[in-house]
C-alpha cells in the first residue's frame, strides 16, 4: 500500500502541475526521469505549488461516506480496475507520458459517468465508491464537484418525499411557497428524475389541482377555477386532463350563463328592470360573454322604454283565470313635445297655457279605440259593479227633436246617447270617472298588467302624434273623413244640421259612431279628436303653471274635478284641437263622455 501511495503521489503531481515536456537533449531518459521524480517527490496531491509535501498514509475523506468501507483506489469493475493500475504503473515509470495521461483522463470521465448513472438509479453506495476513486486520483476533475452535490442531494430524497407527502395530506399543493407538495416533489425530481414515488406524487398533485378547479367551477368561482387549471397545466405532463377539465368548466359556465340569461329575460318580461340590471352584473362577472351582455343590455334598454314591445305594436292581453282579454292597446314611443297652445292659436283658451315641454323617458301603451259597451259589459258581469247611473237610476241623454241634452230615468252604461239600447261595438257612455277607474283596476287584476287611465299629457302627446298643428290632420278642416266630427254636411234623422261645424265636411254620423269607424291617426289610434270625449287621470288645473314635465298625471289629493280630453260627436270644431281641454265633476255621466285605457310597459 505504501508503494502504491508513493506512485499515486508522483502521478498526481504530474496531473496537477503545468505539463512539463520531457527533455530528450543533453541527458539520458533515465536521468530525466530521476530528475523529474525527485522534483515531484515533494509535491502534495492536488497542490502544484505546495512545498515539502509529506504523504498521508490514510485515504482522503470522501463527502457523505465512510472511506474505510472500500479500497479508495479500487474500481468495482475488475477490467477497469486493472486498466487503472496499468495506467498508474506506466505513469509511475514515466510520469510525463502524455499518452497514459490522456488515457487516464478518459478513464476517469467514464468512471464519473458511471457514478452519475448510479445516481440515476439512486444507488448512493455505488456512486460514492466511484466518486471516491475519481477524487483520489484527481480531486480537481471537472464534474466531480457537481456529482458530489448530487450525491448529497440523493441522501435528502427520503426527507423531501416525506415532506411532500405531509404537505399533500395537509392540502398544501402549491402554497406556501417554501413548503408545499409540488416544491418538495420538484426537488426530488431534479435530483432523481425517474423516482417512482415522486412521479406518483406529481400525478396526484396534478389531478388534485384539476379536481379543485372543477369544484371551484361548481361553486361558480370561475376565476379560482382558472387559477387552479393554470397551476395544473404548469405542473403536470398530461395536458389532455387539463383540456378535458377546460371543456367541463366551459359547460358549467355556459349553463350558468344560460340560467342567468333566463333570469334576466324573466325579469324584463315581468317589468322588474332593476332586478334585470342587478342579475346582469352576474353575467358580466362570468367573463367571456361580451356579445350576450351587449345584447341583453340593449334588450333591457328597449324594455325600459317600451317593455318587450315595439313602437306601434298592438297588444291585447288575455285574462289569466277567465276567458276574454283586455281592450287592444298601441305601444307608444317615448319622446318630447310642446304641450298646450301658443297664444296666437285660433280658438285657444287660456287654460291651454303656458305652453311647456313634456318629455317621456319611457314608452307606454294606449287604447286603440274607446272602450266599447261590450267590453264594459264583461266588466259588469264579472264584478257586479254598479255605476253611478245605476245607483242614481238616471243619466242624461240627447233629444234629437229638441236638440237638447236632458236627464232621463232608467239610463245606464247599456244605453246609447239617445237613451236607446246601445250596440256592443259602440263606445260606452253614461260612465263617471270613478266607473272608468274601476274598469282599469279590474283589467289589471285579470291580466296581471298595469292598466290605468291616460294622463292628460299622454293623451295630447298621442293625439298630436308628432304634429304641431291645431289638429292632428292639419290647421283647417279635414279634406277626407278622418274622425266623427261636427260636419256641416251631417244631418240628423229629422233633418237637423250643426250650427257650428267644419264647413264642407261630413262623416255620415249624427251621434257616436261604432269604435274605429275611421282611419287612425299617424300613430295608429282611432277617434282621438272626436266621437266621444274621454276621461283622463288628472285633476283639473286652470293653467299649466307648475305642471309635471315628465308626462305623469297631475293629481292633487281630494280633487273632485277631472280633465276631459278630445272632441265629441256634437262639439264645436275648436274642441277637436289637439290642445283643447275641458273639465267635469268626477260624478258626471251622460251621452258625451267615455274613456279609453292606458297600460304601462
Amino acid at each position: 500500500m505504501l508503494l502504491f501511495l508513493l506512485l499515486w503521489q508522483l502521478i498526481f503531481a504530474t496531473l496537477a502541475d503545468a505539463q512539463v515536456p520531457v527533455s530528450e537533449a543533453g541527458s539520458s531518459e533515465q536521468q530525466s526521469a530521476e530528475s523529474d521524480t525527485e522534483e515531484r517527490r515533494v509535491k502534495r496531491l492536488g497542490d502544484a505549488s505546495a512545498e515539502d509535501w509529506e504523504p498521508a498514509l490514510n485515504a482522503p475523506a470522501l463527502p457523505g461516506g465512510n472511506p474505510e468501507q472500500f479500497d479508495p483506489y479500487e474500481l468495482p469493475d475488475p477490467a477497469q480496475n486493472a486498466y487503472l493500475e496499468s495506467l498508474l504503473s506506466r505513469l509511475a515509470a514515466r510520469p510525463g507520458n502524455q499518452e497514459a495521461l490522456t488515457e487516464l483522463e478518459a478513464l476517469l470521465d467514464s468512471v464519473l459517468d458511471q457514478a452519475n448513472e448510479q445516481g440515476d438509479l439512486e444507488n448512493q453506495a455505488a456512486m460514492r465508491r466511484l466518486l471516491g476513486v475519481v477524487q483520489n486520483v484527481n480531486p480537481r476533475k471537472a464534474g466531480l464537484s457537481d456529482a458530489y452535490q448530487r450525491l448529497d442531494a440523493l441522501t435528502q430524497i427520503n426527507t423531501w418525499i416525506a415532506k411532500a407527502n405531509a404537505a399533500f395530506e395537509r392540502g398544501d399543493l402549491v402554497q406556501p411557497a417554501a413548503d408545499n407538495a409540488h416544491e418538495w416533489t420538484r426537488k426530488v425530481l431534479r435530483t432523481s428524475p425517474e423516482n417512482p414515488e415522486a412521479q406518483s406524487l406529481k400525478r396526484a398533485i396534478h389531478e388534485q389541482l384539476i379536481e379543485r378547479a372543477l369544484l371551484s367551477a361548481g361553486e361558480l368561482d370561475f376565476e379560482k377555477a382558472q387559477a387552479w387549471l393554470e397551476e395544473a397545466s404548469e405542473i403536470g405532463d398530461d395536458q389532455e386532463l387539463v383540456e378535458q377539465a377546460l371543456i367541463k368548466i366551459a359547460l358549467i359556465k355556459q349553463a350558468e350563463a344560460d340560467q342567468i340569461e333566463a333570469q334576466i329575460l324573466e325579469a324584463i318580461e315581468s317589468g322588474n328592470f332593476d332586478l334585470a340590471e342587478f342579475v346582469l352584473i352576474d353575467l358580466i362577472a362570468l367573463t367571456g360573454h361580451t356579445s350576450l351582455v351587449t345584447e341583453l343590455r340593449e334588450e333591457l334598454r328597449v324594455a325600459r322604454v317600451y317593455g318587450q314591445y315595439e313602437p306601434g305594436q298592438v297588444i291585447q292581453d288575455p285574462f289569466i283565470n277567465a276567458p276574454g282579454s283586455a281592450p287592444a292597446v298601441v305601444v307608444i314611443q317615448p319622446g318630447s313635445f310642446l304641450m298646450g297652445s301658443v297664444s296666437s292659436e285660433q280658438g285657444r283658451s287660456e287654460n291651454e297655457g303656458p305652453q311647456h315641454r313634456v318629455t317621456f323617458s319611457r314608452g307606454f301603451a294606449m287604447g286603440l279605440q274607446e272602450v266599447t259597451v261590450g267590453q264594459f259589459r264583461s266588466f259588469i258581469e264579472a264584478t257586479r259593479h254598479r255605476t253611478y247611473a245605476d245607483e242614481a237610476g238616471r243619466s242624461r241623454v240627447y233629444d234629437e227633436k229638441t236638440g237638447r241634452i236632458s236627464e232621463r230615468t232608467g239610463i245606464n252604461w247599456a244605453y246609447d246617447y239617445e237613451g236607446n239600447r246601445a250596440a256592443e261595438n259602440a263606445p260606452v257612455l253614461h260612465v263617471t270617472w270613478h266607473d272608468a277607474k274601476a274598469f282599469v283596476a279590474w283589467l289589471s287584476l285579470e291580466t296581471g298588467k298595469v292598466y290605468r287611465l291616460p294622463s292628460e299629457a299622454e293623451y295630447e302627446y298621442v293625439m298630436r302624434a308628432g304634429t304641431v298643428t291645431r289638429y292632428w290632420w292639419g290647421d283647417g278642416r279635414p279634406e277626407i273623413a278622418v274622425e266623427n266630427l261636427t260636419g256641416a254636411e251631417d244631418t240628423s234623422p229629422s233633418g237637423r244640421v250643426w250650427t257650428t261645424a267644419f264647413r264642407r265636411y261630413g262623416d255620415g254620423f249624427w251621434g257616436p259612431a261604432p269604435g274605429a269607424s275611421f282611419p287612425p291617426n299617424p300613430w295608429g289610434l282611432h277617434d282621438m279628436a272626436g266621437n266621444v270625449s274621454e276621461w283622463v287621470e288628472d285633476c283639473w288645473h286652470d293653467t299649466y303653471a307648475l305642471a309635471p314635465e315628465d308626462g305623469s298625471a297631475w293629481i292633487n289629493p281630494g280633487c273632485t274635478r277631472k280633465v276631459i280630453r278630445g272632441g265629441y260627436w256634437a262639439s264645436a270644431p275648436d274642441q277637436s284641437r289637439s290642445a283643447a281641454r275641458l273639465s267635469g265633476g268626477e260624478s258626471l255621466s251622460g251621452p258625451r263622455v267615455g274613456f279609453r285605457v292606458a297600460r304601462d310597459l
